[in-house]
Order: structure tokens, then C-alpha cells, then sequence
């Protein structure tokens, strides 16, 4: 297997907490890991690890589109582009978003018929499979074409990385009836009923699903348009956070802590961000895995884990036979 490359310099926490979490992915997974960055930020940390040189970093806030075109040696693109090249397998990184995006779409291209590629990123679900939600930011306004390539594409994500044989894909609304919702949902809402648009995707069409159903086993893939997704996917997080604070807080002035703590953290982990791998880039013509900002070293294995079995996989091969071109 080609190597992962990891973008050394992307995230809150780099250059540290990503190159430690890239030696450890390849000590863990058994897969090459390559950095990349400016040499002179890992060399003190990255070990035995191989570096692809880049000298420039987009930050954070940067605007992703002018940043990817001006910055030509960033780690971003230089990450891209040694997936492209056959350099690399696939890239991760927990940089500017956007960027990231834009990198994997100018440098790798899209799979031939998508219209726009779209952001999964797997919502936990106590004692059940992540449900996969897309477009969690990528495509702020969509057509209803999209939606239905989005619902092709979640549908093989879900089917390749969490084994459902019959990915359930539900269309996000404000009610469950087929007459609910804007104008996008409602002409979206026919194209998937049709019996033929998930039909090479493998996936099962249940009709439309509100925002209480992300969280439950009542569905497999939720698809929505890029602005809807990212504020529901900010909902949930904001709503996880505040739920766990209030819990320990109450828990602490208990005489009960220690024990009720003990039995909490199997929840605690199947709810910890660093613990789903991060975000998958569907569409483009090359695995690229999005983590959050704040990665610590164990969300940077975990998304270098994703993007090995992504490619085991042979996911990009497995979207571009069950995307129907427009």
C-alpha cells in the first residue's frame, strides 16, 4: 500500500499532536505514513517518518479558495497532489476545511459524472452504527440532482465502512410527510422514491427524516444540502458537549462519581469526536479524510485508519460505478 499522507502542519494542535499521531498510525496500522510540511517544524518529532516538503501553511481562517490557488508548495496542496501523482494513497488533514476541499478538488479532480463532491461525516449512535450525514458543509446551496448523487455516495460509504448490506437513506426535512419542507426537499423528495436512483448504490430510500432521527438507528445515511447539514452537525456537537459538562458536573457533587464514571465511559468513547476518524471528501478522485481542528494525536490515527480501510476498500472505484452521471 502507497503511503498516507498526513498534512503536518493542519490543525489547532500542529505540527505536534499530528506527528505524533502519525508515528503512532504507522507503528498501529501498519501502513507507510509520510509527512508533510516544512521540514524544519517535524524534523525534532517525526522519527523514521518520510517528509514531502511544503513550505507554505494555509491557515485556519484563510479564504479556501484564493489560498489554494496563491499557495502553490502548501501542505495541503502538496498533500493533494502526491495523491494525485500516485505518491501517496490517500491525504489527511485537520486543517482549514475549505482548504482541504479545494486542495483534493483542483489537484485530484472529481470522479467523472459528480456534480459536486459532499462532506460525510458519521454522526455516533449509541450501541448502533454512526449514521452518515451528507453534505456536512461542503455545497452551502444545492440542486436537487445533487442530493440524489449526495444519497449515492452516502449509501457506499455506509455499506464500506460500517458493513450495512442495505444502507436505510433518509431525506432530512421538517416533518416525516413527502409534502414537507422547502422547495429543494420537496423536489428532491420523488427523485430518490424512484426506484432506480439508489438501485446501483445499493441503498434504500425511507423517505424523509427530521432532525431527531440523526441520533437513532432509524436510518443509516441522512442527506441534506451543505448548509443544513453543518448547522445540524454544529447542533449535535454543541448539544453533546453541553449534555457531557452538565453530567460531570451533577456526577461531581455525588458520592456515586467514581462508579457512575466508571460506567459512563463506553459512551464517553462511542461520543468522543477523536474517535470516529474524521470526515470523508466523497466525489473527488482520491481518498481524502477531513478531521476536526482540534485533533489530538489519537483523532490522527483514527482518521489515518479510516483513510487505510477507505482504501482497502477500493471506495473511489466502488463510488464511481454507483453514481449515476447527470
Amino acid at each position: 500500500m502507497l503511503p498516507i499522507a498526513i498534512d503536518a502542519m493542519g490543525g489547532d494542535n500542529a505540527p505536534t499532536a499530528i506527528v505524533e499521531g502519525a508515528r503512532q498510525a504507522a507503528a498501529e496500522l501498519g501502513v507507510p505514513i509520510v509527512l508533510v510540511g516544512r521540514p524544519d517544524a517535524v524534523d525534532a518529532q517525526r522519527g523514521d517518518l518520510d517528509v514531502i516538503e511544503a513550505s507554505q501553511v494555509i491557515a485556519m481562517d484563510a479564504d479556501p479558495g484564493s489560498s489554494v490557488r496563491t499557495m502553490k508548495d502548501s501542505s495541503l496542496v502538496r498533500a493533494a497532489e502526491a495523491v494525485r501523482d500516485g505518491r501517496a494513497s490517500a491525504m489527511v488533514s485537520a486543517g482549514n476545511t475549505g482548504a482541504t476541499m479545494a486542495s483534493a478538488l483542483l489537484r485530484m479532480g472529481r470522479i467523472k459524472g459528480v456534480s459536486r463532491p459532499a462532506i460525510a461525516t458519521p454522526i455516533p449512535v449509541p450501541g448502533a452504527t454512526p449514521t452518515v450525514l451528507l453534505d456536512a458543509g461542503a455545497n452551502a446551496e444545492c440542486q436537487a440532482a445533487w442530493l440524489v448523487q449526495f444519497a449515492q455516495m452516502g449509501a457506499v460509504f455506509a455499506r464500506e465502512r460500517y458493513g450495512v448490506a442495505e444502507p436505510r437513506v433518509g431525506l432530512l426535512s421538517i416533518g416525516e410527510e413527502a409534502i414537507k419542507g422547502n422547495p429543494l426537499v420537496k423536489e428532491t423528495h420523488p427523485l430518490l422514491a424512484d426506484a432506480s436512483a439508489l438501485e446501483r448504490s445499493g441503498g434504500r430510500f425511507v423517505g424523509n427524516v427530521e432532525g431527531r432521527d440523526i441520533m437513532t438507528d432509524e436510518v443509516d445515511v441522512v442527506v441534506t444540502d451543505g448548509f443544513t447539514g453543518n448547522v445540524a452537525l454544529k447542533t449535535l456537537e454543541g448539544g453533546m458537549k453541553t449534555l457531557v459538562r452538565s453530567v460531570l458536573d451533577a456526577l461531581g457533587a455525588t458520592d456515586v462519581a467514581d462508579q457512575a464514571l466508571q460506567a459512563l465511559l463506553p459512551l464517553y468513547a462511542t461520543l468522543d469526536p477523536d474517535q470516529t476518524g474524521g470526515a470523508m471528501l466523497l466525489g473527488v478522485d482520491g481518498v481524502c479524510i477531513i478531521s476536526h481542528g482540534s485533533s489530538s494525536a489519537t483523532a490522527v490515527v483514527n482518521a489515518a485508519r479510516v483513510a487505510k480501510e477507505m482504501v482497502e476498500a477500493n471506495v473511489v472505484e466502488r463510488l464511481r460505478a454507483a453514481v449515476a452521471p447527470l
